[in-house]
């Protein structure tokens, strides 16, 4: 008999009122979607209520608001407030029980949300008879405490410790964030599996864009926060700037929502002379229009410090768009030898390269355009499937592993 699946929708419950998703947003929303279509049958959607207890939400409602968040995301009109508001109800409305299924399942928390509450998750998977499945997604905020936000660094600590402690199987992104991972566990104390499985791409329709005929521009996509280096950006355009003479500086759109601890880059962008109609923002654009701006663009820029994955790498080589990136291990895992991979501290290559891509003939774009025939895009079906199917194999072995004492080398 094959095992129940439990997925907890808690993070995208909390985010329904944001019209552009994050990358984790797309891991939940296409996890839901893949086992609705191949394992509909024994899908159960679940949430953490505020008090800590673990709740089976209504099928039809929680699939309803799905879908209108799905609509919200490509940009079509949808109800996603209200279908969230009916479920935040349901679950709030519920009180503490004890399930106490006989059948086996997996608990799914695709999200680092809800890990920072060991005993909630422990409460759920003993109530469910279940075992945790987890996908990390990086460990930024331990291996670059840098860039992450304040705090950050001991919450995602304590959802390492609940890993450790509580996960069956453990899933990352790539082989970068599992060899990560592996060196903050503590020795002998990991969980016994571990797998690393590219992210999928899904691509929207195509969508019109107004400014298809607008000059040449590069597309930055990510969260305006220290770690993606916009800086480096904002500097190599005011050098262009100032070299410009008679040959046009090509335009940069940065898309993205507005993140933590980034007065510099806002005050550069509203103070800097020159940067305004030559940088701009675009936040809060459905996936189908930052498809547009992707498809139009002479490349996408991405001198990120530290990645777990690249999902806009993947994004905008699907699309036929080149990259050009951080020479980091995540990075050079999704693009393989397509994009062309920069030190993100040398300013000075990152001008020669955006300046070399910029003409309608550039030899070292139509270069790339040329390895990006041999690149092949990572599905949403391959991704889910493999995991799906360690699953299955996981619990077939039997009953869940005893909690351990967590340990988190330091």
């Amino acid at each position: 008999m094959s095992p129940r699946l439990l997925l907890d929708i808690t993070r995208l419950m909390r985010r329904s009122g944001h019209a552009t998703p994050t990358g984790i947003d797309r891991v939940e929303m296409a996890y839901a979607h893949y086992l609705a279509r191949h394992a509909g049958e024994r899908l159960t959607y679940t949430a953490l209520h505020p008090g800590g207890w673990h709740v089976r939400l209504p099928r039809a409602a929680a699939e309803s608001f799905l879908r209108e968040t799905a609509l919200q995301w490509r940009g079509e009109p949808a109800h996603a407030l209200r279908a969230a508001g009916r479920l935040w109800l349901r679950l709030c409305l519920s009180a503490p029980r004890r399930a106490m299924a006989a059948d086996p399942a997996a608990y799914l928390l695709l999200s680092h949300t809800n890990l920072e509450r060991p005993a909630a998750v422990a409460r759920a998977l003993a109530n469910e008879h279940a075992r945790l499945v987890c996908l990390v997604h990086d460990l930024i905020p331990l291996t670059h405490p840098e860039f992450a936000r304040a705090g950050t660094s001991l919450a995602h600590r304590q959802r390492l410790q609940t890993v450790e402690a509580l996960a069956d199987l453990v899933v990352t992104n790539s082989g970068a964030t599992l060899r990560s991972l592996i060196a903050l566990l503590g020795p002998g104390q990991r969980p016994a599996h571990m797998l690393a499985v590219p992210l999928g791409v899904s691509l929207p329709a195509a969508c019109s864009d107004a400014r298809a005929a607008r000059p040449p521009y590069f597309v930055m996509l990510g969260t305006i926060e220290p770690r993606k280096n916009h800086v480096l950006l904002l500097q190599v355009w005011q050098r262009m700037l100032s070299m410009a003479g008679a040959t046009p500086t090509p335009q940069l759109v940065i898309v993205g929502r507005n993140g933590w601890e980034n007065t510099h880059v806002m005050t550069i962008l509203e103070r800097a002379p020159g940067l305004n109609g030559v940088v701009s923002l675009a936040s809060g654009r459905s996936d189908r229009e930052v498809a547009a701006l992707l498809r139009g663009a002479r490349a996408l820029l991405m001198p990120s410090f530290a990645e777990g994955f690249g999902l806009p790498v993947a994004e905008a080589l699907a699309l036929g768009v080149p990259v050009i990136a951080s020479d980091l291990p995540a990075l050079r895992e999704t693009g393989g030898g397509t994009p062309d991979y920069l030190d993100p501290m040398d300013g000075p290559a990152w001008l020669r390269a955006i300046r070399d891509y910029t003409p309608p003939d550039s030899p070292r774009r139509a270069a790339q355009l040329g390895r990006l025939a041999a690149w092949t895009a990572p599905t949403w079906d391959a991704h889910c499937g493999g995991v799906l199917d360690a699953i299955d194999t996981l619990l077939q072995g039997g009953a869940p592993r005893a909690a351990q004492e967590p340990h988190l080398a330091a």
